[in-house]
């Protein structure tokens, strides 16, 4: 993985390496999108690691629909194809129930720690006595069911039928013979993780393990916006580029949660003001619609502008601004839900909290859709420039075999409507010697039409001139 590199560093270990420098005044390794990192509670399902669920899976078989799984719900409804999904939480215990054989008893537990009111049901199977099954309900709805051979091995077969459940684990070390039927038989001693702040720090460890293009999570805690904030510039210095979407408490001020937005300052955080709206009867708020537009932010392409996209899911925008309160919170950062003519919710401007860019960064920076074409082809070219360490000799066609992929990923670009111009040269300020060598990317990436001004020229008189007049 590539890492950054100040100017006049030299790094220790060998590797490719990037800087971001600011080019202009102010006046093969392909695109990923729709990748999406939650951090989130439940009572059901893996705790403290990353689930990579891609959307044709879903999340319900694997962390069930409690807590605030609903931030998962959401992302996938925004377009993500694939979640980084990681349950936060430290202790805890399993839940279990005891099944009576024919010796002694078999015990079924959750394989994580879990407070869920599942029942387990044993019978016969329908049409066919020569095998069982052993039905797992959650609040009285199916959730698991396995099937398993009838006869006098049964308790060894029950146990053979869960190997592969990612929920469940079967105990027989006590049990053999013939499972008795029971009907929803419920499991005890279980109880969910607590949640600290240390868990979220922990989760984040876990999701920078994996590429994605942003990340959510479940609370509008400030504490554990800002470690996520702090998360993503240390990534960055490694070679991984992602942006956050967070909202400040609902509940909170309006100028509160302005003032909350500003703090951040940075290219990586995205903050939704406004974020209440009604999905048909369903109110939605806070995390919830900040998972749903981290869906939509991550599977927009590099090619289009997230400004004035409809976000098809919501009815009805909650939270309503004057235009006086848009521009203010737009100066400031703050990413705005707004309405459309035809009523449809869309996000008004597509900017993140980046206010005061340094020397380094220009205004191009303070826009999403820029700042993800940005972070596509760093890692793009950042990956070309990585395959060939090692690859290729430190001389005129070792370099120029390097400028090549790194300039392909550049015309890929041009080719694909992200950037207009990108050209890549040996660097002016990196001394080629023994196994160092550089390069200069200079780039020019498009931004779309979002400022349209129309002048209107209107006469009192009802003469129209003559042509060429």
């Amino acid at each position: 993985m590539a890492g950054y590199f100040s100017l006049g560093e030299n790094k220790i270990r060998p590797g490719a390496y990037f800087n971001v420098q600011k080019r202009g005044d102010e006046t093969n390794f392909g695109a990923i999108d729709g990748v999406v990192a939650v951090l989130f509670k439940s009572s059901i399902g893996p705790l403290g690691k990353a689930t990579v669920l891609p959307a044709s899976e879903g999340y319900e078989n694997t962390f069930g629909t409690g807590g605030t799984t609903d931030a998962l719900r959401e992302a996938f409804y925004g377009g993500a194809v694939k979640l980084i999904a990681v349950r936060v939480g430290n202790g805890g215990t399993v839940g279990s129930a005891s099944l009576a054989c024919a010796t002694g008893k078999a015990k079924l537990s959750t394989k994580y720690p879990s407070g869920a009111k599942f029942t387990a049901t044993i019978r016969e199977k329908l049409g066919d006595s020569s095998k069982k099954e052993c039905i797992v309900y959650l609040d009285g709805s199916e959730f698991e069911k396995v099937t398993f051979a009838a006869g006098a091995e049964e308790a060894t077969a029950l146990k053979e039928a869960f190997a592969s459940s990612k929920n469940f684990v079967v105990d027989i070390t006590d049990a053999s013979g013939a499972v008795t039927a029971v009907s929803q038989s419920a499991f005890a001693d279980g109880a969910d993780p607590t949640v600290t702040n240390a868990d979220y720090s922990a989760g984040l460890k876990e999701v920078e393990k994996y590429y994605f293009n942003t990340i959510c999570v479940d609370t509008e805690d400030a504490a554990v916006h800002a470690l996520v904030a702090a998360f993503l510039d240390r990534i960055y210095l490694a070679g991984s580029f992602g942006m956050a979407i967070v909202t400040p408490k609902p509940s909170s001020s309006l100028e509160d949660r302005m003032t909350s937005i500003s703090s951040f300052d940075t290219e990586n955080v995205i903050a939704p003001l406004n974020a209440n709206a009604n999905a048909g009867n369903e109110e939605l708020k806070g995390y919830q619609v900040a998972a749903y537009i981290a869906g939509v932010v991550a599977a927009t392409p590099a090619n289009q502008s997230v400004t004035h996209a409809t976000l098809s899911r919501y009815s009805v925008l909650n939270e309503i601004l004057t235009n006086t309160e848009m521009e203010v919170a737009e100066e400031k950062g703050c990413l705005v839900l707004s309405t459309a003519s035809d009523g449809a919710v869309w996000l008004d401007n597509g900017v993140n909290t980046l206010v005061h860019p340094d020397a380094n960064h220009d205004s191009g920076w303070k826009k999403i859709r820029r700042t993800k074409t940005r972070y596509e082809l760093l890692n793009r070219a950042n990956a070309a420039a990585d395959a060939l360490v090692g690859k290729v000799d430190n001389d005129t066609n070792g370099r120029a075999t390097i400028m090549a992929a790194i300039q392909g990923i550049c015309n890929a670009m041009e080719a694909e409507g992200k950037i207009q111009y990108g050209n890549v040269t040996e660097s002016t300020t990196v001394t080629t010697d023994g196994d160092t060598c550089g390069f200069d990317i200079e780039v020019i990436d498009l931004d779309s039409a979002e400022h349209i001004y129309l002048n209107y020229y209107f006469q009192f008189s009802t003469i129209v001139a003559a042509s060429g007049e």
